[in-house]
């Protein structure tokens, strides 16, 4: 996200205050690999999700995010499309378009680990809470689920919603945001840790603000061809 931030903001310093914080998902898409799959289905498009690094980004067609990744794909007059790196999310997209997705063998570990039977004990222990995950939950996970939302999705729903009560299938971290703008309601998290994320200490963001360091970098090349497949995501959220 760091690198998507200086692509969009070339002139700009962009910081990451520990550079060893990345994203497992992200490091599972490689270009090489990318590039072999591409030569494999010479007629598809390449959709990649924002979690994913420049390199990868610069390989793509367009990008994506969890909230518009459905409407990014139907998007799309091509019949194939490769969908990196989330194996999840791209199962979910799969279910509103006829579209052959080829699905990359990636996979959010957070995600990934909320088990439906996590889903159904805080189901019988909160019988009036709405059930809001994530889509690069498992299948079976979503379809426990009352909702699926993208983070910004879940913050919305929780603030619109009626209900008093939520289970919150994503990162344990959100709860802290759904609870301080929402202090009327209660929200119940599957306990899933994203350690990378954990890495981003209070301490080391007062250090990088002091230091202006540690600066995220990328060749004009990369921020040249990275750049693209982010403008036509948000040109095509703005149809």
């Amino acid at each position: 996200m760091a690198e998507t931030a200086l692509i969009l903001n070339p002139d700009k310093i962009v910081i990451l205050p520990d550079l060893a914080a990345t994203c497992p998902m992200a490091a599972m898409a490689t270009p090489e690999k990318l590039k072999r799959m591409m030569d494999e289905h010479p007629n598809a498009k390449v959709v990649s999700y924002v979690n994913t690094s420049a390199e990868t980004k610069a390989l793509s067609d367009v990008c994506c995010t969890s909230a518009n990744a459905v409407s990014v794909v139907k998007s799309l007059p091509e019949k194939e499309i490769i969908f990196v790196p989330d194996i999840n999310l791209g199962k979910y997209v799969q279910r509103f378009t006829s579209q052959k997705i080829i699905l990359w063998p990636g996979y959010c570990y957070v995600h990934r680990d909320i088990k439906k039977g996590q889903i159904m004990e805080l189901k019988k222990i909160h019988p009036d809470a709405e059930v809001l995950v994530h889509p690069e939950c498992a299948p079976e996970v979503i379809d426990a689920a009352d909702f699926v939302y993208s983070t910004g999705g879940m913050v919305k729903r929780a603030k619109e919603s009626n209900s008093k009560e939520f289970i919150i299938g994503t990162e344990e971290g959100l709860c802290y945001r759904l609870k301080k703008e929402n202090p009327d309601k209660k929200f119940y998290s599957t306990n899933s840790i994203c350690s990378e994320m954990k890495k981003i200490t209070f301490e080391k963001l007062v250090r990088s603000l002091e230091t202006l360091k540690p600066r995220i970098k990328l060749s004009d090349r990369i921020i040249e061809a990275a750049r693209k497949p982010i403008e036509r995501m948000m040109k095509i959220g703005k149809r």
